[in-house]
This record gives C-alpha cells, structure tokens and sequence, in this order.
C-alpha cells in the first residue's frame, strides 16, 4: 500500500493516479495517524519551502514522518519533498526544514541565458548503479523538472544521480530508506512510472 501525504501543498492526484497506472494501491493520509500506520509513505511537494513546513508543522505531520523514516521503512520525497528532507532552505528567507538529510537548499546561481526556474526535459548523469528505484531505467533516462532551488547534501553519498541546467546539480537523493527525486516522475512518462512501479515494490 502506498500512503501519499496531504498536507496541502502536493500535486496528489497526478501522484496517485502515477503509483494506480503501475498496478499499487493507493491512500491518501490526511491525518498524523494514517501516517504512522503507512508502509510505503510518499511526500510530494508544489510551491514554497517555508509555506509547505508550517503546513507540516501546523497538521502534526513532522513527527510521524520522523518516525517512518526512523522505523526503517520506505520513503519516497518528490520536488519539493525532496526539499523538505534538509535541514534549511534559502527560498526567500531561511527556514528549518525536516533534518533527515544534513544538507541546505539554495537557489539556482543567476547565469546570463539561464532560465529559472529550471523546467522541462533533462537527462540525468552521475547515476548511482545500485539504487532500486531505478532498476530498469537507463542511465540517460530524461525525466520532467520543475524548480528554482535545488539541494546541496553535506554529504556527497546521498547523491543518487545529478542533472545539469547552467551546473551540475542533483536529481536524486537516496539516504538507506529515504529515496527522494527533484524531478516529478509521475509527470514523466514511462521511465517516471517505472521509477513509481520499482518504489511500490521495495
């Protein structure tokens, strides 16, 4: 089963209907109690960092996603959840986020011909070759991007797969049972709904 957080701030239909096209089944936790009932739990994310961490905060969401994560079990992070894994963003302030990855988000560096945010098709590079939610996929797959800030881990092992766009930046994080992916792979065709199908079946 896989439990796909609301917490008002994710793209959750085109989510769900990504993990229902691979054969998964699907709930939506709108409550701190589903969440630590979930097995395979998934945060996604569209808009602000600061915004999306006082919806966390203010549904009581931030501990049992701890506690999932904790516990072992299967996390998946999209765009702005991946995000939210670090421990602060720059996106028009500063601002603490979930601390499961050592880490900052920032934005983009301002580049004559550079167009932020970041959107469209891009290959990914630097793949890690052992990481299960991308069996299958090959190693130049193109997956559909969106986003004015992208992650710097302080620890460059979590660093599952980059993509360039003015500098080679990250796509992918993935910390033992925490997989997270700056793209939208719902929004990216088949090698998007691969990557959904290899997740449901960690």
């Amino acid at each position: 089963m896989i439990h796909i957080i609301d917490y008002g701030m994710g793209n959750l239909r085109s989510v769900e209907k990504g993990f229902q096209k691979v054969g998964a089944d699907v709930k939506i936790c709108t409550t701190p109690e589903e969440i630590r009932h979930a097995d395979h739990l998934v945060l996604p994310g569209v808009g602000a960092f600061r915004d999306a961490m006082a919806h966390l905060r203010d549904g009581d969401f931030v501990e049992p996603i701890l506690e999932h994560v904790e516990s072992g079990r299967p996390f998946l992070g999209i765009c702005l959840g991946l995000q939210l894994l670090f421990d602060v963003s720059y996106e028009d302030g500063e601002y603490k986020g979930l601390g499961i990855i050592p880490g900052e988000v920032v934005r983009f560096k301002e580049t004559p011909g550079l167009k932020i945010p970041h959107m469209g098709w891009n290959q990914l590079n630097d793949v890690r070759p052992d990481n299960p939610i991308l069996k299958d996929i090959p190693s130049d797959a193109w997956f559909y991007f969106v986003h004015s800030y992208h992650v710097v881990p302080s620890d460059a092992a979590v660093v599952a797969s980059k993509t360039e766009h003015g500098e080679n930046v990250v796509a992918m994080a993935w910390k033992n049972n925490v997989h997270a992916a700056q793209f939208h792979p719902e929004k990216s065709q088949d090698h998007g709904l691969h990557l959904l199908k290899n997740f449901a079946a960690i």
